[in-house]
């Protein structure tokens, strides 16, 4: 029997080698049920993720102009997941723009090939990303990728714990079952993290101030618009969630996050 350090031990490696490239040691006598307890540390991961864009960020920022080093941060953040997201948010537009029924639409998504539309959405949130960190303050940057990286994932978690699996195969089949509530909680406060340690700064700088309740209200109600919409979205035409479609939401909900930070900063 293993002990309880142990056994989340186990499960925040094999949340780390299936959503990054980072080598983990394997885990012996796997079963993909354990995939499900790894869940609630989607958004730890997604601050890994974030943390190591910031660093590269902040390593090019002090030799190269901040659009380069934006450049270099998000490259090097697709290349620690593998471009795993991007990918799903490609898969999910083709399988939204081209199929019309549940049954067309998973169809499409499960082809590798990259259609029309998946290139496009690909191409978009790419480009987007890069103008609004680019419009960004040079000191906001590396805050924004961590804040970023862990809600958009804690978003994904709360599709997963609000609707079924959609298919009977593909990445995400082992992680679809319900989230327990002490999961969630866990997954609540890792994703939100660094965002509140970054309005706890603010106030210790600038005190309870309208541009502090702005910074909230700017930057979350852009992700929860997003997030609900897309649920909503999947919901109607799968009745549930796959892994592209949770690809999706973290991206989509990066961007808005990106997008309500650029608001709040041009206007505080």
């Amino acid at each position: 029997m293993l002990s309880r350090f142990t056994l989340e031990w186990r499960y925040f490696l094999l949340a780390v080698g299936f959503f990054t490239r980072v080598p983990v040691p394997s885990v012996t006598n796997f079963k993909v049920e354990e995939l499900n307890h790894s869940a609630k540390y989607f958004p730890l991961i997604g601050i890994l993720v974030g943390a190591a864009g910031a660093g590269f960020y902040l390593l090019s920022a002090r030799f190269l102009p901040q659009t380069l080093a934006v450049l270099i941060s998000m490259a090097s953040t697709i290349y620690l997941t593998g471009a795993f997201h991007e990918d799903g948010l490609a898969d999910s537009a083709d399988g939204m723009g081209g199929g019309w029924k549940r049954e067309q639409i998973l169809t499409i998504m499960l082809d590798s090939r990259l259609g029309t539309y998946g290139a496009i959405a690909i191409f978009l949130a790419l480009f987007v990303k890069f103008e609004l960190l680019s419009t960004l303050h040079p000191t906001l940057v590396a805050y924004a990728l961590m804040m970023a990286h862990s809600l958009s994932r804690l978003s994904a978690v709360w599709i997963m714990a609000t609707l079924p699996y959609a298919k009977m195969e593909g990445k995400a089949k082992p992680l679809a079952t319900h989230i327990n509530r002490s999961d969630l909680m866990l997954a609540n406060v890792m994703g939100l993290l660094p965002f509140l340690v970054f309005i706890a700064y603010q106030y210790a700088h600038h005190g309870l101030t309208q541009s502090l309740l702005n910074v909230v209200l700017l930057t979350l109600i852009p992700m929860l618009l997003v997030g609900v919409w897309w649920r909503r979205k999947i919901k109607y035409w799968l009745d549930g969630y796959t892994g592209d479609t949770l690809g999706a939401m973290q991206q989509m909900t990066e961007i808005a996050f990106y997008f309500g930070l650029v608001l709040w900063s041009m206007h505080r």
